[in-house]
């Protein structure tokens, strides 16, 4: 096959299979998790514009020396995360369970805010009922959300953090602030987990690089704002992943260890309903970036778009949906409100996993 030369060219994995037994050079498996694929699909793009697009057998990949460096991304292992004396391991799909000190977000705002007791105590049961991680956060960034002073934002989240580190509870601090950064990583945080990939507060990128910890790095249409309605991207998947490729890179190149890196495509971030599902459905094309993916669609506007405009708390069925199509696709992490569900509905995923690698 020719490839055009000046083209940027991607590998999206396609034709998932149950299982690789007696396919020997027909399948590949997905990141060294529970998904093998069959086939890949080559997009190249020029100037913007898709020039090719094509399904080939994973056998038949071209001899070229960009796609062998796509594809060895996509097939690695991804390293599990040490944080403490705990290991986050990505070899399977794991939850991380939000846990809200705000009093107006979205969905779930106000239910903890002056109680950090009883927050810490939900984030503890979120943890028992599976979670792998919680992601704390003191300033919603739903569309018209006013910004929270830095002062506020550390007082609602540190006595949480505090609690929920000293219980063993691994916990992500969901902030753009340095200064929240800081704060939250001094009270016992392992991962710090930024709407604006580090670029809403200039000093952010020192304080992750500085500290050695994991960061999780969200597409937002733009990142010093928060979510709003989306203003429609003529190819969603290409140019999120091109703009995810970027901040990976750069952040990188400041000192952040690319073994540290998470990256999320940011569902429901200046972005229509269709941007969110093209990036639903084209997810395992962010494999290619060789980093863990988040995917983050829990009780989100695309659910009410889809279902006669449900209101946030009567999202679950859309939300469970949409965490098994992350899972599906191989996402390590599911960002969610509800995790006693989402994790059975994980378990009963698993167990049908496993069964189809028994031979009859």
């Amino acid at each position: 096959m020719q490839l055009p030369t000046n083209a940027r060219l991607y590998l999206r994995p396609v034709q998932f299979a149950d299982s690789p037994i007696e396919r020997d050079g027909e399948v590949a498996r997905l990141a060294g998790g529970l998904i093998w694929f069959s086939a890949w699909e080559l997009i190249a793009v020029e100037n913007g514009r898709r020039v090719l697009r094509r399904t080939l057998p994973v056998a038949d990949l071209p001899d070229d020396e960009r796609l062998r460096a796509i594809a060895a991304r996509i097939a690695a292992p991804r390293a599990p995360l040490p944080l403490g004396e705990r290991v986050l391991r990505f070899d399977q799909p794991q939850v991380m369970g939000i846990l809200n000190m705000t009093p107006d977000s979205f969905s779930d705002g106000g239910r903890h805010v002056d109680d950090p007791e009883a927050a810490a105590a939900a984030g503890v049961d979120m943890a028992a009922e599976g979670a792998a991680l919680i992601d704390v956060g003191g300033e919603s960034t739903r569309p018209g959300a006013k910004e929270v002073w830095e002062g506020d934002e550390i007082a609602r989240v540190v006595p949480v953090i505090e609690r929920l580190a000293r219980s063993g509870t691994l916990v992500s601090a969901d902030t753009r602030k340095a200064g929240v950064m800081e704060a939250a990583l001094a009270a016992g945080a392992h991962i710090v987990n930024d709407v604006s990939a580090l670029l809403w507060d200039d000093r952010a990128l020192d304080v992750v690089a500085r500290a050695r910890c994991p960061v999780v790095l969200m597409h937002a249409a733009d990142p010093k704002q928060g979510a709003d309605g989306g203003r429609g991207y003529a190819d969603p998947l290409i140019e999120v992943y091109d703009w995810l490729e970027a901040r990976i890179d750069a952040v990188v190149a400041a000192g952040v260890d690319r073994s540290r890196i998470v990256a999320d495509p940011g569902i429901g971030f200046g972005k229509s309903l269709a941007d969110n599902l093209a990036l639903v459905n084209g997810l395992a094309l962010f494999h290619g970036l060789g980093v863990p993916l988040l995917l983050g669609a829990s009780r989100k506007r695309i659910v009410g778009a889809l279902s006669n405009e449900a209101p946030a708390d009567k999202r679950l069925g859309g939300s469970l949906a949409l965490a098994l199509k992350g899972a599906e696709l191989g996402a390590q992490l599911l960002r969610v409100h509800d995790v006693p569900e989402t994790v059975q509905a994980l378990r009963v995923w698993r167990g049908m996993r496993d069964a189809a690698l028994v031979t009859l």
